[in-house]
């Protein structure tokens, strides 16, 4: 596949070198969108905007959809020479697509690119771009088709040949009343199947599924996991239908929900989409606070140590197994920590849960203590026998609280209504430093006698 990418844009760009555009555009009309796509990761951004331009109408639509946002701002700034075609092309995509790049721009920039378009998507932009910032308001699409109760299935036919060319889904029609509230979905299977003279409202069940455009993406990410749909209605806090969300919408943000969350997991301050392309300045603010604050709190774990001194300098063996125990603990919170924070993303798990978790996750935690204590008793009966109950109780311990605190920490944050995945594995991992360090001579203390 690659080969051919590669071969597919050696070919191409030896076009452009040559000024061939008549042959380049027809080679470009035999792609798919995605195959396009696929050549503008690693081409000029000159050689681009020529084969952007070159691009019919429908591939120009399609294609820009697929490219991250950064080159997407690439074609715009290429295209700036030329307002028609950036009219053209974001009066051409659907209102989602065009309001999650607007939402991504500078405001002045953006505004100067709403004032290109027509009248009426300019309407429909603004409406959009209205809603919170990660809203199901802002993933919404208004091209959709809708039709009356009182419609027959012939009439309902009529209407969609009419009007549904542009919509971004044919799957499910939707059925208002005369002020637009939702009454109904419908797939087009069962209207396929229907007599041609049944009504609309003779096949629909007034059972329906709907997201409110206020709410979170988020949520609009369980409703499809649960209720298995291509598509579904938005409506506002009357009932009124405003737009749908697809199923495409829903992949593209659980892949920016799952990389969010993996990097505030490594503790970066916001997700970094691309560090080939991200400034160095801009790397450093999204690692550096989290490590500076991290610093300071490791302080705790030295200041434990020092106040062990005197055990440390009586049985010296204890320093070997200080790295091993301690990892142990902050390997063990993270894992809980991973699995927390998946389920409480996706719904798996509510605020609630926890104590029925907390039993559970003692029993998953000692079980896995005392597997690791044995492992170490081992190692620990070679190198320094005298040490072997300690290090065993410790370890068992270490995982104990390891795991505890890596499946508090995220309900914990979801209660103050910060992001679970802020429970990073680095804070985790601090907490269980501390800890570790505090059981482990404590222990020691009390074994020894001191």
């Amino acid at each position: 596949m690659d080969q051919a990418i590669d071969e597919l844009k050696s070919d191409l760009i030896s076009l452009i070198r040559i000024k061939e555009w008549k042959t380049l555009k027809y080679e470009l009309e035999k792609l798919e969108a995605v195959s396009v796509a696929e050549l503008f990761k690693d081409i000029s951004e000159r050689d681009k905007i020529i084969i952007f331009r070159l691009l019919d109408k429908q591939q120009t639509k399609e294609v820009f959809k697929l490219l991250s946002h950064s080159k997407q701002q690439e074609i715009i700034n290429g295209l700036a020479v030329n307002a028609a075609k950036i009219a053209r092309l974001l009066n051409d995509l659907e209102p989602d697509d065009r309001t999650a790049f607007l939402g991504e721009l500078p405001g002045e920039v953006a505004q100067k690119l709403i004032k290109e378009l027509s009248p009426e998507q300019r309407e429909i932009t603004n409406q959009l771009l209205g809603y919170p910032k990660d809203s199901i308001g802002r993933l919404m699409t208004t091209q959709y088709v809708a039709v009356r109760p009182e419609f027959t299935v012939e009439q309902t036919f009529q209407h969609i040949r009419e009007y549904g060319q542009d919509a971004e889904t044919l799957n499910v029609i939707y059925i208002v009343d005369a002020d637009w509230n939702l009454i109904d979905d419908l797939k087009i299977k069962d209207l396929i199947l229907a007599n041609p003279e049944q009504t609309m409202e003779e096949l629909i069940d007034y059972q329906f599924v709907s997201l409110s455009a206020s709410e979170d993406q988020e949520e609009a990410i369980k409703v499809f996991k649960d209720y298995d749909r291509v598509a579904l209605p938005v409506v506002g806090r009357d009932g009124v239908l405003l737009g749908i969300v697809t199923f495409d919408d829903i992949m593209d943000v659980v892949d920016e929900e799952s990389s969010e969350d993996f990097q505030k997991f490594g503790a970066f301050q916001s997700a970094v989409n691309n560090p080939l392309k991200a400034r160095v300045f801009d790397l450093y603010k999204n690692r550096v606070v989290w490590l500076v604050a991290l610093v300071f709190m490791n302080l705790f774990s030295g200041a434990a140590l020092a106040s062990f001194e005197n055990v440390i300098h009586s049985v010296v063996a204890l320093v070997f197994f200080l790295p091993l125990l301690i990892d142990s603990g902050g390997n063990a919170g993270s894992q809980t920590a991973t699995l927390m924070i998946r389920s409480l993303a996706m719904g798996d798990v509510k605020l609630s849960d926890w104590y029925k978790l907390i039993g559970k996750e003692l029993l998953v935690s000692l079980s896995l203590g005392v597997t690791m204590a044995v492992g170490v008793s081992l190692v620990a009966s070679y190198r320094a026998p005298e040490v072997v109950i300690v290090v065993s109780l410790t370890m068992i311990l270490t995982v104990l609280m390891g795991s505890v605190v890596g499946l508090l920490l995220p309900f914990i944050f979801t209660r103050l209504k910060l992001d679970p995945a802020t429970a990073s594995a680095p804070l985790i991992t601090s907490i269980a430093d501390i800890s570790g360090v505090l059981i482990y001579f404590s222990v020691a203390s009390w074994w020894f006698g001191f």
